[in-house]
C-alpha cells in the first residue's frame, strides 16, 4: 500500500499560525509566510519573474499588485481550511485533494510575496480589497453560478467566497463525514471566487509572469471545483448558494 505523503514540518507550523485570529487588512501572517517560504520559493519566484518581466514594475495601485495581495489572503484561508479537514477526515481521496490545495497554494503565496518584494511594493495596502477589479463584469465567468456577476466586498468586510469566522468555527468543531461535507461546501465558492480573481487579472494585466500564474490558478481550481462537486454529491451534500 502506498504511504500517504505527510505534510512538511513547516506546514504543520503554518497550521498553528493560520488558526490564529487576524485582522483582514493588516495580515500579520505575512511575515510568517515569508519565514516559511522565502528561503526556497521566493528565490525561485523572484528568478522566474526576472525572465520576461515588463520594462517597469507594476504600480502600487495596479491590478498586478492588487491581485498579488488579495490572492495571498484568499489562498491562506484555503490552506487553513484544508489543514483543518485533513485532521478530521480519513478519506484518502479527500485528504489528497486537501494536500494538493495546501502545497500548491502555499507555493503560490511565496511566489506572489516575491513579486511584491521585487517590485518594491509593500505586502499590504490601505486600499479596499478587490478595488483593482472595478469595472469587471463577472456574469457567466467559468465555474461561477448563475447570477454571480459581482465581486463586491461582503457586508462584514470579507472578500467574496471567503468563509466567515462562524464557518471556520463550525469546520473546526465538525468531524468525519460532516467535516468533509462542510469543507467541500466552503471550498467550492472559495475556488469560484479565486477563478474570478484570476480571470480578472488575465484581462487587465500584460505582465507575462502574472498572467501565467493566473492561468494556472484558473485551470487548477476549475478542475478542483468539478472534483469537489462530485465528492459532495457522493456524500449527499448540497452545494451552498453564493
Amino acid at each position: 500500500m502506498t504511504k500517504e505523503p505527510s505534510l512538511p514540518e513547516d506546514l504543520a507550523e503554518y497550521a498553528e499560525v493560520a488558526a490564529r485570529p487576524r485582522p483582514d487588512r493588516h495580515r500579520p501572517w505575512l511575515p510568517v509566510v515569508a519565514v516559511l517560504l522565502v528561503v526556497g520559493l521566493v528565490v525561485a519566484g523572484g528568478v522566474g519573474y526576472l525572465v520576461g518581466r515588463p520594462a517597469s514594475p507594476p504600480a502600487d495601485d495596479s491590478p498586478e499588485a492588487g491581485f498579488a495581495r488579495d490572492m495571498q489572503v484568499h489562498h491562506a484561508q484555503a490552506v487553513e481550511m484544508s489543514l483543518i479537514v485533513r485532521e478530521k477526515s480519513a478519506d484518502p481521496g479527500l485528504r489528497a485533494m486537501a494536500y494538493d490545495v495546501i502545497t500548491s497554494q502555499q507555493q503560490q503565496i511565496g511566489q506572489m510575496y516575491a513579486w511584491l518584494d521585487g517590485w518594491g511594493l509593500p505586502q499590504t495596502s490601505p486600499r479596499t480589497a478587490m478595488a483593482w477589479m472595478s469595472g469587471m463584469d463577472h456574469a457567466g465567468m467559468a465555474g461561477m453560478p448563475s447570477g454571480s456577476g459581482s465581486m463586491t466586498m461582503l457586508p462584514d468586510g470579507r472578500m467574496p467566497g471567503m468563509a466567515s469566522a462562524a464557518d471556520l468555527a463550525r469546520l473546526k468543531a465538525a468531524s468525519g463525514r460532516a467535516a468533509e461535507v462542510l469543507w467541500l461546501q466552503l471550498m467550492i465558492p472559495h475556488h469560484q471566487a479565486g477563478v474570478m480573481m484570476a480571470e480578472a487579472v488575465i484581462q487587465k494585466s500584460d505582465d507575462p509572469q502574472v498572467v501565467k500564474l493566473a492561468n494556472a490558478i484558473r485551470t487548477a481550481q476549475l478542475a478542483e471545483i468539478d472534483q469537489m462537486r462530485q465528492m459532495l454529491k457522493e456524500r449527499d451534500g448540497v452545494e451552498r448558494s453564493s
